[in-house]
């Protein structure tokens, strides 16, 4: 869609700071994050909400959330990871996105509110992002190897 936010960045139209790209699915950093890491998975094809999302796509979506998760582990020490989707309610952008977060206990994360936290640069934001990606294809290669 022409006018839809994910889709400029999935088109390179809008910059991002990606993590990772697959053939279904892109992942960012969220720009508001609730954590530092906190990544949102985008299907590359135009989906409204999750109830939208076409079985065929359904498999590879959460496969690369999967992914993120397990990155987080090993990039950044967490944990474990908080996943969340908004369909329709609280979906500040008409296009399915999946919100995958780093977890430690401790990390001021109570229930459903969720104060953001500016990255402190640009860099840090940007090591962060480069942690995961690199984390991310490890663990790739790692499953191709098997």
């Amino acid at each position: 869609m022409s006018d839809c936010l994910f889709c400029k960045i999935i088109a390179r139209e809008i910059p991002a700071q990606i993590v990772s790209e697959d053939e279904h699915s892109l992942a960012f950093l969220d720009r508001s994050p609730v954590l530092h890491g906190h990544t949102l998975v985008v299907p590359k094809r135009h989906v409204d909400t999750l109830l939208d999302l076409p079985p065929e796509l359904a498999s590879p979506v959460f496969e690369h959330v999967r992914l993120i998760g397990r990155a987080f582990e090993d990039a950044l020490g967490a944990e474990g990871s908080f996943v969340a989707v908004n369909v329709k309610v609280s979906q500040t952008v008409p296009h399915l996105h999946v919100h995958v977060m780093p977890r430690k206990r401790g990390d001021g994360m109570k229930g459903f509110f969720w104060p953001r936290r500016q990255y402190a640069s640009d860099e840090a934001r940007e090591e962060i992002r480069k942690a995961i990606a690199e984390s991310v294809e490890k663990l790739r290669r790692q499953s191709r190897a098997s």
